[in-house]
């Protein structure tokens, strides 16, 4: 179910912070028309942190609605506290998701098996698959291959989203996890490396402003045509760096408003990209036109 390009979307705001529903509804059309094969409403790119449980609830309604099974939905449930977390669970699995990706709780950097139990509490409350997320750059906290083999064993726990840059990772989550368990990637810049070595999917931040091309990138590595996946990541190489000048989703908000696709809003603590990024976002872009959807005014 879950492989391919599939987007970390993006949550649109207005430049007062509130949710731009008719952006939403766009980005949405653009994702299907694209070949994106996955949306994930609230991760970390659509402000988790930030949005609350009632918004989190209202953008799966209506993106269940607009994908209407063309493309998978997945949630974010993830939180620090197992408790919350279960909660989230449950009310998000009874909302119609396809499926749950639930971050590493952060911060309180528990040991191997508190991550365990942790997960394995969400697993027991959903009643949808859950991906496993492991983002230790910003958690503090590295899921090890040995735990994702363990989780793996639990009916509900079915893939993970990796985002440690390394083949040896993702060899060894894919030699330690059985033929039935995805691992996906949770690195745009090494992504197709992650494919052509065993991963059958991303989860992609730059697909928020080339959606085309990373599905046709997906699709090139997954059928283990390196060439042609080599090709397509080449002229992205610079984008996908340019996105984690500052932290994410501050410079793809900003590339994507100055595309025209959504307005400048964000949420504190997270601010518009810095004045002197913009250039390098802008030229990255530039570099990538070919391969980018068309910009919209903000009024379509």
């Amino acid at each position: 179910m879950f492989a391919g390009s599939m987007v970390a979307i993006v949550t649109p705001m207005h430049v007062d912070g509130s949710i731009d529903w008719p952006a939403w509804e766009r980005l949405l059309a653009m994702h299907l028309e694209a070949g994106t094969s996955g949306v994930l409403v609230g991760g970390t790119t659509g402000e988790s942190a930030t949005i609350s449980d009632t918004e989190l609830l209202a953008l799966v309604e209506r993106a269940r609605a607009h994908l209407a099974g063309h493309a998978v939905l997945l949630a974010g449930a993830g939180s620090s506290s197992t408790a919350v977390t279960v909660e989230r669970a449950r009310r998000l699995s009874a909302a119609g998701v396809d499926g749950l990706v639930v971050v590493t709780p952060a911060y309180n950097k528990p040991t191997q098996e508190g991550l365990y139990r942790h997960f394995e509490a969400v697993a027991v409350a959903a009643s949808v698959p859950v991906v496993l997320y492991n983002v230790p750059s910003r958690t503090a906290v590295d899921l090890l291959p040995e735990t994702v083999a363990r989780l793996s064993k639990l009916s509900r726990v079915v893939a993970v989203k990796e985002a440690v840059a390394s083949m040896e990772r993702v060899r060894a989550l894919v030699e330690l996890t059985g033929p039935q368990f995805a691992v996906l990637s949770g690195d745009d810049a090494s992504a197709a490396q992650a494919m052509l070595n065993g991963a059958r999917g991303v989860i992609s931040v730059t697909a928020n402003v080339c959606p085309k091309a990373m599905a046709q990138l997906s699709a090139a590595a997954l059928r283990g045509d390196r060439a042609a996946a080599e090709h397509l990541d080449a002229p992205l190489r610079v984008l996908h760096d340019a996105l984690f000048l500052e932290p994410n989703p501050i410079p793809v908000k900003w590339a994507m408003s100055d595309q025209g696709w959504i307005e400048r809003g964000i949420r504190l603590p997270m601010t518009e990209l810095s004045e002197p990024f913009r250039a390098r976002v802008r030229a990255a872009l530039d570099a990538a036109r070919g391969q980018l959807p068309l910009a919209r005014a903000k009024s379509a």
